[in-house]
């Protein structure tokens, strides 16, 4: 192998500053992909930050978003330039739309040599990038890189979170800096900041009325209420009052899976998935809907709660109301989560309990659902797979511990519905931008966040093969992800969509010829099994939970598609 060298530089630089104040605000790890400016910036420029190198730049923006989302702190991540920075862009618009503060950093052309679409590999990177982030900026010299990194930082914890982008032309990054220049210390934040809306303790005791008169309130909860810490907060309102929660995909686990009053995570697709009227369950007798930290891109669509009863609804968040055509709330309330939640518990102290309204047909067809004993000659079903991983999840998690990934897919939703949450982020997707290959990056982020505890991908064949190279990072880390890989060769949510609307698929759009998925993982040096069996499928995922290194399960499975019962998707 190649190694140029001419000995080390002593002066410092671009890039010493900048990891040395990601650093100061909390960054330990950069992902990313080195292009030329490797010249520049060796990443080993400032202790306590690793860079973690990826197959893909995509990888790498996922991996930082997910990062941040468990940890609630900045996370960073790196592309070279020109296509770089393109293939960085997905993980950044992944960042926007699932609410990470995420940094993102991309090399430049030459600062003297920047003629986007006409200099080789040079593109217009602000311009890219800007309408996908918070805050996006091109340096310009080097002694400013410790105030932008302050400004992304804080436009990233501001409300709601989000990525910023740097573009660092390579001989800036590599320019000296004047170490004699003062700079006051990092502001580093507990949680991110939002808006305060003057008169919301006022609005506490409103809410508090409202909750009175109600006679079946329901608490539907988004990721905001995580990011403010309120979820103490919340599970304790709840439990007084014995008021429902609700989530959406991406806050499932805001109470623990099992628990009396978690009535599970909505998804458009579950009266199709169940052959079940769920949403007329869940939300038709609710006379009150109060949402705390709901967030429209989290995808459970205000006209998903609109059933049955009249209903007066109350929106706590700490940003203004970005989609007042699709949700105006009776009562809007501009606030931090926690705040409002705590004070909302000493305005109800006074209040008998509620009786929550009745469930038990929904649950008893969940499980009715999930322990199907039938053996399908065409394959599993992904919810005898879901029931499986929750088995085991079960059996090698500690209380309140593990995560379940997924990938994108019609899967997915299945994860949605089904799968074990026992604490806030234990189920991970991304509700928002939603890209295929999305579930490798993610768990990558999940075990390097909570590297003590279990972590298991579920994937289907489509999305995971879209972004499979990074098993190879996997390996690499030696990170004891177990990823089960259902494959029915073909993109399936897509041959539902087929279905809803043509009442037929077109193999052509949607099929694909067979991956030997246990070679590829072997290859990437990854051990491998293929399960065919409920039976066979709790044996690997047992062993995969006890190698204590990266292991693969490939299941092939199979959907039984219906038209019917997903009207809710209807936007």
């Amino acid at each position: 192998m190649s190694r140029v060298s001419t000995g080390p530089r002593t002066t410092q630089t671009t890039a010493h500053a900048l990891l040395r104040r990601l650093h100061d605000h909390g960054v330990r790890t950069v992902f990313g992909v080195v292009g030329r400016e490797a010249a520049s910036i060796l990443f080993d420029e400032a202790d306590g930050v690793d860079f973690v190198l990826t197959r893909h730049e995509f990888t790498a923006g996922v991996a930082a978003d997910v990062l941040a989302r468990i940890t609630g702190r900045p996370q960073a991540c790196w592309a070279t330039l020109g296509p770089g920075m393109t293939n960085l862009a997905t993980g950044v618009a992944t960042s926007v739309l699932d609410r990470s503060p995420v940094v993102a950093l991309a090399a430049q052309s030459e600062s003297h040599d920047i003629f986007p679409n006409d200099t080789h590999q040079c593109l217009d990177s602000v311009s890219v990038m800007g309408p996908l982030t918070k805050y996006c900026v091109e340096l310009r010299h080097p002694d400013d890189i410790t105030d932008l990194v302050d400004s992304a930082v804080s436009a990233a914890m501001t409300e709601p979170v989000g990525p910023s982008f740097i573009s660092l032309p390579v001989d800036l990054l590599g320019g000296e800096v004047d170490t004699a220049r003062p700079h006051p210390g990092a502001r580093v934040l507990a949680k991110p900041v939002g808006a305060v809306e003057d008169g919301w303790r006022g609005s506490a005791l409103r809410v508090a009325e409202l909750i009175g008169s109600a006679r079946h309130p329901v608490l539907v909860v988004g990721a905001a209420a995580i990011r403010s810490g309120a979820v103490p907060a919340v599970r304790a309102l709840a439990e007084r009052l014995r008021t429902p929660v609700i989530t959406t995909y991406t806050a499932k686990g805001v109470l623990p899976h099992g628990h009396e009053l978690d009535y599970g995570a909505v998804t458009g697709y579950m009266d199709g998935i169940l052959d079940f009227p769920a949403l007329d369950t869940l939300f038709g007798p609710a006379d009150l809907v109060l949402t705390l930290g709901y967030d429209y891109a989290e995808d459970l669509r205000p006209s998903m709660w609109q059933r049955g009863a009249d209903k007066t609804t109350v929106r706590v968040s700490p940003t203004a109301n970005p989609v007042p055509r699709v949700y105006r709330p009776d009562l809007d309330v501009v606030t931090d989560v926690r705040e409002f939640v705590e004070l909302l518990d000493q305005r109800t102290a006074g209040l008998a309990a509620k009786t929550p309204h009745d469930v038990s047909p929904l649950r008893e067809r969940v499980a009715e659902f999930l322990a199907d004993p039938r053996q399908y000659d065409d394959g599993l079903r992904v919810h005898q797979v879901m029931d499986s991983m929750n088995t085991v999840m079960a059996e090698t998690a500690e209380a309140g511990e593990g995560t379940i990934v997924s990938d994108i897919g019609f899967f997915r939703h299945y994860g949605v519905l089904f799968a074990r949450a026992d604490q806030p982020y234990g189920f991970l997707t991304s509700a928002g931008c939603s890209s295929f290959g999305y579930g490798i990056p993610a768990a990558i982020g999940a075990q390097l966040a909570r590297p003590g505890q279990p972590t298991f991908l579920i994937a289907g064949d489509g999305g995971f093969h879209s972004n499979s190279a990074d098993l190879e990072t996997i390996a690499r880390l030696n990170l004891p992800i177990v990823t089960v890989v259902v494959n029915n060769d073909a993109n399936g949510l897509i041959e539902l969509y087929q279905n809803i609307g043509h009442h037929r698929s077109h193999g052509p759009a949607v099929r694909f010829t067979g991956v030997d998925f246990t070679t590829l993982a072997r290859a990437n040096g990854v051990e491998a099994v293929r399960a065919t069996t409920r039976e066979e499928l709790l044996a690997a995922l047992r062993k995969g939970v006890g190698l204590g290194r990266p292991f693969l399960v490939e299941v092939p499975v199979n959907y039984d598609f219906r038209a019917g019962g997903f009207a809710a998707l209807t936007i």
